[in-house]
């Protein structure tokens, strides 16, 4: 009986799992960034673009010095989600949205989440109904055991019942809860962009477009069965509060816009292919973000002549635009002239006002595929202060072991291998490599430290 007893409770606590494996499966891809499956975009540009949409909202928000990560997804789906610190948003978002105002209105909402404390909340509810599926499972237990016992089969029925009927009702109870919070999300974004004198038209405009995908699926949904508001709801709740706003016909500015639209095309291309952004700007030809995506095009499915000639019209009309000169680096160096795609890269850091550390990493990659030993070791000192800015560019890392290769540091080479596994998140290498590394450094030297920092980290436990 006693082992009987045990297993019926192994077998509820693995349907508790199963409930809040599909709580977590809707939450969208932030599981799969936990396992190391996310398909991350690095782009200076659109990087520096997106934040800029985000820091007057998070100033608004009460965020400005909570650290907040912004990290791009290549998914093609509109869509973003936060997990801890980070806000998550799909590169289908950003070239789906026709303006910048669009963009804001997601990040505002998010930022409501973050702002709320709304995850934090979600795992005490999530606790709350994995006891209940676990109670509920062995109250059914008990009504079926005793079913059993005295061969009564309507009892042993029941029992069957309140087990389904229990985990159902904490599945429900925990889909209410956050129909709930993006209610609330919802309030606090109108919220930010009033403050920030901005328009919630784009959050209107975003939700429409939910509600039409949703008509035109024909699909009959449950609004109990949704982990989100319905759209219809979302917009009737909404465009009352987002149209009674001072700031509703207000407008994204010309700059913005064009920013804006210069990163859809370069997404269209990356993600769509040759004629992508051609399409995207059909009716704006000849427009900068037009000629940006040409450009992009011949650099990707053109020849390194074409493409050149495109950038450096584009330069032309804009000549302190430090990804006009990035994009003509990556160029020189696809055509196998890395000198002058290092001075490329240079300019472009020196113009770049958000400091990324992107392009001292490229401008780095140009200087090592000189081969010039001087040049290797000016590589060193760029890609350090590209990594000194964003650490966790676990690809920085390669390009740094690959240049104290060259110079012959092995250690120091190996170092920054083990760094490069460990940001990437695979710890067993990391730690292989840091102790080679360590076996090269002197005692107690700084890179030995480091080392030994790599080898004693305890790698996280997966959650079950």
């Amino acid at each position: 009986m006693d082992s009987f007893i045990r297993s019926t409770i192994v077998l509820a606590r693995a349907a508790a799992t199963l409930l809040l494996a599909a709580v977590v499966v809707s939450a969208g891809s932030a599981v799969s960034f936990a396992q190391g499956n996310l398909p991350i975009v690095r782009d200076a540009e659109i990087e520096a673009l997106v934040r800029d949409y985000a820091r007057p909202i998070f100033k608004a928000a009460g965020l400005s010095k909570s650290g907040i990560d912004i990290i791009l997804v290549n998914n093609p789906s509109f869509n973003a989600f936060v997990a801890g610190r980070r806000m998550f948003i799909n590169t289908g978002a950003l070239l789906q949205a026709g303006t910048p105002n669009e963009i804001i209105g997601v990040i505002a909402h998010e930022a409501g989440h973050i702002a709320g404390g709304h995850q934090d909340r979600l795992r005490e509810q999530i606790a709350r109904a994995q006891t209940m599926a676990v109670i509920s499972s062995l109250l059914g237990v008990g009504a079926m055991v005793a079913g059993a016992a005295t061969d009564t089969g309507g009892l042993g029925a029941a029992g069957a019942g309140l087990m389904a009927g229990g985990t159902e009702a904490a599945r429900r109870g925990l889909l209410g809860y956050q129909r709930s919070e993006e209610a609330t999300a919802d309030q606090s974004a109108i919220k930010y962009l009033e403050a920030t004198g901005q328009s919630g038209a784009g959050m209107l405009i975003t939700f429409q477009r939910f509600q039409s995908a949703l008509s035109l699926s024909g699909a009959r949904v449950d609004p109990y069965q949704q982990s989100h508001p319905m759209p219809r709801d979302r917009v009737a709740n909404l465009e009352t509060l987002v149209k009674a706003s001072p700031h509703y016909d207000n407008k994204d500015s010309e700059a913005l816009q064009q920013r804006h639209d210069m990163m859809r095309a370069k997404i269209a291309v990356y993600t769509q292919g040759q004629a992508a952004a051609s399409r995207l700007f059909k009716k704006m030809p000849g427009s900068l973000a037009a000629q940006y995506g040409e450009a992009q095009s011949a650099l990707l499915f053109g020849s390194p002549r074409a493409a050149l000639k495109k950038a450096d019209a584009l330069i032309k009309i804009q000549p302190k635009n430090p990804y006009f000169h990035e994009l003509r680096g990556d160029i020189l160096l696809r055509a196998n002239q890395p000198e002058k795609a290092a001075e490329a890269y240079k300019l472009a850091v020196q113009l770049d006002p958000a400091k990324s550390g992107i392009l001292p990493i490229a401008y780095g990659q140009a200087l090592i595929a000189t081969g010039k030993p001087g040049a290797v070791k000016q590589a060193v000192a760029e890609i350090k202060e590209g990594l000194g800015r964003d650490k966790e560019n676990f690809n920085g890392y390669a390009y740094l072991a690959q240049a104290y290769n060259q110079l012959g540091e092995v250690a120091d080479a190996e170092l920054a291998t083990a760094e490069g596994y460990y940001y990437g998140g695979n710890y067993q290498q990391a730690k292989i490599f840091a102790m080679r590394a360590q076996q090269k450094f002197k005692r107690g030297a700084p890179g030995w430290v480091r080392a030994q920092d790599i080898i004693n980290y305890k790698t996280p436990k997966k959650k079950k």
